[in-house]
């Protein structure tokens, strides 16, 4: 097509990700074109009231190899439509270092944010063709710049000089006790990338004998400086300078006396433990829950790998962590050859949320590579997030030569389609809303990190292959070989133990502690709501998993809703207020996360804080995982005097690529209410294990709602309860999940080898 077509083609899409789709298209016009004209219809294009059109005609504009392309992509860095700097930022990446620009990719760092970091990300690329360029306009900078947060960025953008011409004043900031704590942290994590410098190395070793967190971050450094290359083997441990030496070695693992595959996973937004203690607080949902349990099944063997005899030994599973405590769990890295073990991964930073965390994206990358070489030997890294941490983890398994798999899903292409169905994202809001979701940049990771894994699993999805193709751009019929379809998986042991101890209150005996702490929240509603079910949701206080939707759905007066809502409410239009309690089981409370205090606003806009209790309104807070369990099954058997039995479970997520609380929920007996897109939709049998709805409708969230609370209450045999949890029995427990996925590392693992020998042999 010409580009003008192209453009057309995007303008004109029925849905937004085919738009964002059809930009591959323009991208590739450009390049075949090329030329004056090329640069003028796309330069027009970026002043469009269709603000995606204007995102594409930005990122068409590196493929164009011309000074003008150059020219307008610089421009763009200082455009009032502050979306476009993001996207010209990244898109110089791909251009020869300019530098009349570098100064202006200075200024975004300085500014911080995500388009910060795709700056700092291009200056990174720019810095190893012009290395002292980019230092010195980076040490200019830092003269007249003095807020400390602005001068963090900063010194973290000049140690990935990795010219020796930035070690000088990496070493000068390190030392500077009249520096911000914070600014010198930033210039010893970078000095411990510095190897084969000795220099550096006393630097570091100085300040590691310092007390406090500059002590512990300078003691993480001396790890960095010392780690040995050849627990890899070959040159699997080199840096890309070729970097050797420092100080002495850490006593790391040797893998050849390991037996069984070492298989890395992680989830940097929460703090995961192996009791889920945080579960459900901020980012810590259910990815946190699935990553112990799966790490535990694995590492308790019983998968062997058909091809090799090699079976599944060790487990590391990466979250983010203290300075300290990662010093501590590279040490217990390096002696623990077998089990599920915990790296922690530093970001030098307040927790934040997962949208937030692109700016930590350095600080990621380092722990993650540090707890890799700590393993003494990882065979193969399991991404599954379209996020800083995958973003992170990708570039150090490129450096390490780690195989990966990577879990394909819909991610945030499903959220996309909602949103546009819904009316809630448009053309002329998309720039807007990218600012602050990164669509388009999570897209496009989506796609690199699937395109470069040697093997991609699969959520089963009642159209996968069309949603793949339509939503997400692959063709997983071109080459099947690659790809996996594995469902998650819960622990039913758990379930089965919570299902007893509500069973047993429910008849009579005392309550276990989990189940007294519902009993005293339960005591708190007024009398007259005591013996109504409960309706229940367990996740994060986050707008992606609708928890202020449910309330809205709940709270709903049925007299002022129209017949769809009446009939949802009750056929005596009863409000579904009125006929059942809500818990709301998630979030931390007491210190919320942005986006934990926007739900808890919008929630409270709904129903006043005030008048939760007296509404039926529950919101603990999270909970460990464990309690969570012993709730959810009380929801079903009901507890004398407060609760009646027979409740229903409700996800009001926007997408749900499988559903974890969805699993134990049904594991426990319980009917649910789930999306009806995604992975729900292939073990939900509608009208009898569940309702599918459109859950970003208000109205038919709450007439599913009130369906499933009607059906639950007509009950009167425990046969549905047994089909839902013989359901989840079949096909999605924890060791069934981990079988499967044993075999696609044994497989990967042993294609590696084949490659390697044939790569040896070839020479």
């Amino acid at each position: 097509m010409g580009i003008q077509t192209s453009l057309d083609a995007i303008h004109e899409a029925d849905r937004l990700v085919d738009s964002m789709r059809l930009a591959d298209d323009l991208a590739l016009d450009a390049a075949r074109t090329g030329g004056a004209r090329t640069i003028r219809v796309l330069r027009g294009a970026l002043g469009s009231q269709d603000q995606l059109v204007a995102i594409a005609a930005t990122n068409a504009l590196a493929q164009v190899f011309d000074e003008q392309a150059d020219v307008v992509l610089s421009d763009l860095l200082s455009s009032d439509r502050t979306f476009l700097r993001e996207h010209a930022a990244s898109a110089l990446s791909q251009r020869l270092p300019r530098y009349d620009t570098i100064g202006r990719l200075i200024g975004l760092v300085i500014a911080g944010g995500f388009t910060g970091m795709v700056a700092q990300r291009t200056l990174e690329q720019w810095s190893s063709s012009a290395p002292a360029v980019v230092a010195v306009a980076l040490e200019g900078a830092l003269i007249g710049v003095h807020e400390p947060a602005a001068r963090y960025r900063l010194v973290e953008t000049l140690g990935l000089v990795r010219a020796r011409i930035a070690s000088r004043p990496l070493s000068t900031i390190a030392r500077d006790g009249g520096e911000d704590e914070h600014v010198r942290v930033a210039a010893v994590s970078a000095l411990g990338q510095r190897r084969g410098d000795q220099a550096v190395a006393a630097v570091v070793r100085e300040l590691a004998r310092h007390d406090g967190y500059l002590g512990d971050v300078a003691r993480l450094a001396e790890i960095d400086l010392s780690a040995r290359d050849d627990v890899f083997g070959g040159d699997r441990g080199l840096d890309r300078t070729g970097d050797r030496g420092g100080a002495d070695p850490v006593d790391l693992a040797d893998p050849a006396g390991r037996e069984g595959l070492t298989i890395a996973q992680l989830f940097l937004h929460a703090d995961i433990d192996a009791g889920l203690t945080h579960a459900g607080s901020g980012d810590n949902g259910g990815i946190a829950t699935l990553l112990v349990r799966l790490g535990d099944a694995l590492a308790a063997g019983g998968a062997a790998h058909v091809l090799d005899g090699r079976h599944v030994a060790r487990v590391v599973t990466l979250s983010r962590g203290s300075a300290d405590a990662a010093v501590a769990s590279v040490h217990d890295l390096a002696i623990r050859a077998s089990g599920h073990v915990y790296g922690r991964v530093p970001l030098l930073s307040d927790p934040v949320t997962s949208a937030t965390a692109w700016p930590l994206r350095v600080a990621a990358r380092r722990g993650i590579r540090r707890v890799l070489r700590a393993a003494g030997g990882v065979d193969l890294l399991h991404l599954r997030m379209a996020d800083v941490g995958s973003l992170a983890a990708a570039d150090v398994a490129r450096e390490l030569d780690i195989p990966v798999v990577f879990t394909v899903a819909p991610d945030p292409h499903a959220v996309i389609q909602s949103l546009d169905l819904s009316g809630a994202l448009t053309r002329e809001t998309f720039g807007d809303v990218d600012e602050v979701e990164h669509f388009w940049f999570r897209t496009r990771l989506v796609q690199q990190l699937a395109s470069n894994a040697s093997h991609t699993v699969l959520f089963p999805r009642p159209e996968l292959e069309r949603d793949m193709r339509e939503l997400v751009g692959i063709d997983v019929t071109s080459h099947p070989e690659r790809h996996t379809i594995v469902p998650e998986g819960i622990d039913l042991d758990v379930v089965d133990r919570s299902v007893a101890e509500a069973a047993e209150h429910a008849a009579g005996l005392p309550a276990t502690p989990p189940m007294a702490e519902l009993c005293a929240l339960l005591e708190t509603l007024p009398p007259e709501r005591r013996g109504l079910p409960l309706l229940v949701s367990v996740g994060r206080l986050h707008r992606v998993k609708g928890m202020a939707t449910i309330v809205e759905a709940w709270a709903a007066d049925a007299a002022g809703a129209d017949g769809a809502a009446a009939a949802g409410s009750h056929a005596s239009g009863v409000p579904l207020r009125d006929r059942a309690n809500l818990l709301l089981i998630g979030g931390d409370l007491e210190h919320p996360s942005a986006d934990e205090r926007e739900q808890l606003d919008l929630i409270d806009a709904i129903v006043p804080a005030g008048r939760h209790r007296a509404s039926g309104l529950l919101l603990p807070g999270h909970r460990p995982n464990d309690t969570v369990a012993r709730w959810v099954a009380a929801a079903r058997f009901g507890l004398p005097g407060l609760a009646a039995p027979r409740g229903v479970y409700v996800c009001g997520s926007l997408k749900e690529e499988f559903g974890i609380a969805l699993l134990e929920a049904m594991g426990s007996g319980l009917l649910v209410v789930a999306p009806q897109g995604g992975g729900p939709s292939t073990y939900v049998r509608q009208g009898d294990t569940g309702w599918l709805t459109r859950t970003w409708d208000v109205d038919a969230l709450r007439l599913a709602m009130g369906e499933a609370l009607t059906a639950a209450s007509a009950e009167t045999t425990e046969a549905r309860a047994a089909r839902s949890r013989d359901t989840v029995e079949r096909s999605f427990t924890i060791q069934a999940m981990a079988r499967a996925l044993s075999g696609v590392y044994g497989t990967v693992h042993h294609d590696e080898l084949e490659q390697r020998e044939w790569s040896v042999s070839a020479r």
